[in-house]
């Protein structure tokens, strides 16, 4: 977070500074037609004031001109790339032998800015990246260079990975203890015949609660490997439609006890490329919080064209203010905090949803407001693959 923040303060005075200055660059790029090439960009950069700005920055500070040719380094660029002399005049493959770099450049050709484009150096000490930029266009909107800022996030990347082994860790070493507890628990439920008895009463809690906490741990499983990419997507052509009836299935009981009508609205011969096991784990975490927090009916649609495909999970129930839409998907994140504690879950099903649709090149978003029920999209590009259509 500290990284992307001062990434983003460092851009949006960047950007400041090229809106401020742009009249004076146009003026002193005409004036200034005695320099040449390299010569007239560095006396440019002096001129507008900037290199003393750049030079105090902890972050690495790129410009390059119109002729992809590096027009401006700082100090911390230099010692980030481990340059020993300036790069001025160089393009950033002479300079740094860096293709990421190299394609930012690239998409600034077409693009106003770039932001947070991470990337890992390619030495031994494993060093990572996070890259924002903003082109320079001329008066008539032609492209005069970009200015490019680097932050070095290796740091937050080891202690992000650090977290992800640590809870990987707990959670496995939790699932032993918590077998062996369930298992007794469940031999003394059999041994008390009187259900009606304080003894089965109190066994029944513990039995709940252990329950509970394995869904949990399995949770918290899951979404550690989706965050640190160690789960490989297994594609294969997945029917939508059998896949929510087999959801709905294995939800039935839960629904009826609620009283929820269960509505399949999407096409039977709706196909499309993906991990049927994933898949089955996103919707089945939509569906269940449909009928937990829903109203009267769930219903599971979807949409397709050239582009994309849309699968959209709807329920008539209380809505979700507008201030918790942009939360919703975030670990452990509740809206109602008494409600969510009352009616049970882990706080992590929506964030592995979330997770899920980015493994397969989606976004997922939700539409809501309260008393108005939520609708749950899930959005993703459409492969090419025969007899998908909805």
């Amino acid at each position: 977070m500290t990284a992307w923040f001062l990434s983003l303060i460092s851009l949006i005075c960047l950007i400041a500074v090229h809106a401020y200055w742009r009249k004076k660059y146009i003026l002193l790029l005409t004036k200034n037609t005695e320099f040449k090439g390299h010569e007239k960009h560095s006396r440019l950069v002096k001129d507008l004031g900037m290199t003393d700005i750049f030079d105090n920055m902890p972050e690495g500070i790129l410009v390059t001109n119109s002729k992809r040719k590096i027009d401006f380094a700082n100090p911390a660029f230099c010692k980030m790339f481990g340059l020993s002399e300036n790069p001025s005049g160089k393009t950033v493959m002479e300079a740094i032998r860096i293709h990421q770099a190299n394609e930012l450049i690239d998409q600034l050709e077409t693009k106003s800015t770039v932001t947070n484009e991470e990337f890992m150096l390619p030495n031994l000490d494993q060093r990572f990246l996070q890259s924002n930029g903003v082109a320079i266009r001329g008066k008539n909107g032609k492209n005069r260079g970009a200015i490019l800022v680097f932050h070095d996030i290796t740091r937050i990347k080891m202690l992000e990975n650090h977290r992800q082994e640590f809870v990987a860790n707990v959670s496995h070493e939790l699932r032993t203890p918590l077998s062996i507890i369930k298992g007794y628990v469940e031999t003394l439920i059999d041994a008390e015949t009187n259900a009606e008895s304080n003894t089965h009463k109190f066994l029944k809690k513990i039995e709940n609660h252990s329950d509970r906490l394995t869904f949990l741990i399995e949770d918290i499983l899951t979404l550690s490997q989706l965050e640190s990419g160690g789960i490989a997507l297994e594609q294969n052509h997945v029917n939508i439609y059998e896949l929510t009836e087999s959801i709905f299935d294995s939800l039935k009981g839960m629904a009826e006890k609620k009283g929820i009508h269960l509505k399949n609205q999407v096409a039977r011969e709706f196909v499309m490329m993906a991990d049927n096991r994933r898949m089955f784990q996103a919707l089945n975490n939509l569906i269940e919080n449909g009928i937990k927090y829903g109203g009267k009916c769930v219903c599971v649609s979807s949409e397709i064209n050239e582009e994309k495909i849309v699968i959209c999970v709807q329920d008539d129930g209380p809505g979700i203010p507008v201030e918790s839409c942009e939360r919703i998907f975030e670990r452990f994140y509740r809206v109602d905090k008494a409600r969510s504690r009352e009616i049970g879950g882990t706080g992590l099903g929506l964030s592995i949803v979330k997770h899920v649709t980015q493994l397969h090149n989606g976004t997922a978003r939700v539409e809501s407001s309260p008393g108005n029920g939520a609708c749950f999209y899930l959005t993703f590009p459409n492969v090419k693959i025969e007899n998908n259509r909805v």
